[in-house]
């Protein structure tokens, strides 16, 4: 398997993740606030570690977002961006998995699934054009 086929699996999985925050809050009743949040935090680590394995390099074993986008920028400038939302996320990979750690409301949500999308297709678009390449 290529670093090429690898980050495209990654990305199958950022994706999956994407979908599930997605599904958690739009079509469950009552809306699984946290556990939506869970999943854009994974779908945005999932899209940082895919860039950087495109990039032979292997993503150390964090959730730390801003660490994964701080690696990703040694090789893309343009994540310098993607930094805010890093910031964002950064607590719903761990404490939001834990009762009374973080207070999640559906504005929340709303926000961390627009920001976990700008990551991951901000990635697929940089993962893609070095396919056309």
């Amino acid at each position: 398997m290529t670093e090429l086929d690898l980050a495209k699996d990654w990305l199958r999985y950022a994706k999956s993740d994407l979908n599930t925050a997605n599904h958690m809050f739009y079509d469950v009743n009552p809306k699984e606030t946290e556990i939506s949040c869970y999943h854009t935090q994974q779908c945005a680590e999932k899209s940082l570690k895919a860039y950087l394995i495109v990039k032979n390099t292997d993503p150390p074993r964090t959730h730390d977002l801003l660490e994964l986008c701080n690696l990703c920028m040694v090789h893309e400038p343009g994540f310098s961006a993607m930094q805010q939302y890093c910031v964002f996320l950064n607590p719903y990979g761990v404490h939001v998995r834990y009762p009374n750690e973080l207070a999640v409301d559906d504005t929340i949500v709303k926000v961390a699934i627009a920001h976990a999308q700008k990551i991951f297709e901000f990635c697929t678009k940089l993962i893609d054009s070095i396919t056309l390449t």
